[in-house]
């Protein structure tokens, strides 16, 4: 990058059904895990955003919750986030499983774009996991969506192996508008600490947990404490609905919550560089998912769910 180089920023919005591997894109494209990622739907609740550098661009990834029907407060507060990440962004980029196809959830969001973007809007569409299909497969899907809505670009990609991701970072760095980065050159998320620290110990217990009770629960961290060693203490709350869900949580002597401590300190400690201490307590509020506390502790806005 040179000195004249005009730089340019913006932010740009990841949506698509649940599962469609907006978080793994996120990671992908800012080169760190900001985002969690486990094999269950739902997992993304707060916009989440990646700072990624492409040249004399730097471009925001909003990683938005899934787009679902939904039927609880939580849901419908997820839902109104990720469509206020869509209509806020520079670019909106929709995300398409290329195995699964033309699904009603995914034509129910093509709709909504229509209604909802206004005309030359910027919106790519990237067809995820293209090794998971045949090349003809692929040409027909992208005929087909292009059909049904006009995208600006169409691009081929897997998240997680890495294929063309390069290609949709250059467009996208250079169809930002030009002006001044928004954060600084060695920041790649701007959520608080503190919140990441969660969303990460949440990923952990959602991959150990089964079933519904991952989307039972949350995840907050009350305490941080930087020590005089280097290292960092925290102390976090995972908040369940039902005294039986602590049990679950809790495990025979301790052992479920022992094995999600571990894995978390380990990851956080990770991303901090530096040693982590993880002290983890489990408290049942049976009305979590109806407190505005919690959903401000999650970057969601309580009244969007009503």
């Amino acid at each position: 990058m040179t000195d004249d180089t005009p730089t340019r920023a913006g932010f740009v919005a990841l949506i698509g059904e649940p599962n469609a591997g907006k978080s793994t894109l996120t990671n992908r494209m800012v080169g760190a895990k900001v985002s969690i990622v486990t094999h269950k739907v739902q997992t993304t609740r707060a916009r989440i955003r990646g700072v990624a550098i492409e040249g004399a661009a730097q471009i925001v990834f909003v990683d938005t919750p899934g787009l679902f029907r939904p039927r609880r407060r939580l849901d419908r507060a997820m839902v109104a986030a990720a469509w206020g990440g869509a209509a806020d962004a520079d670019i909106v980029v929709l995300l398409v499983e290329a195995h699964r196809g033309p699904t009603d959830g995914v034509q129910a969001i093509i709709d909504t774009l229509r209604e909802r973007m206004p005309r030359g809007h910027p919106v790519a569409l990237a067809i995820n996991k293209i090794d998971r299909v045949k090349a003809d497969t692929l040409l027909a899907l992208s005929e087909s969506l292009n059909t049904a809505f006009p995208f600006t670009e169409t691009f081929m990609i897997s998240a997680e192996k890495g294929h063309g991701i390069d290609k949709l970072r250059r467009w996208l760095a250079q169809s930002l508008p030009q002006g001044p980065w928004l954060y600084p050159e060695d920041q790649i998320a701007d959520l608080p600490l503190k919140m990441i620290a969660a969303e990460m110990t949440r990923e952990k217990c959602t991959l150990r947990l089964h079933q519904e009770l991952p989307y039972e629960l949350t995840v907050e961290t009350e305490h941080w404490q930087e020590r005089k060693d280097g290292s960092v203490r925290i102390d976090q709350v995972i908040y369940v609905a039902r005294d039986g869900h602590k049990g679950i949580v809790l495990g025979h002597k301790g052992d479920t919550i022992k094995g999600i401590g571990q894995a978390a300190r380990a990851e956080i400690a990770a991303f901090l560089g530096c040693p982590v201490h993880l002290f983890l307590q489990v408290k049942v509020r049976p009305n979590w998912l109806d407190e505005a506390e919690r959903y401000s502790e999650m970057g969601l806005d309580f009244r969007d769910g009503a």
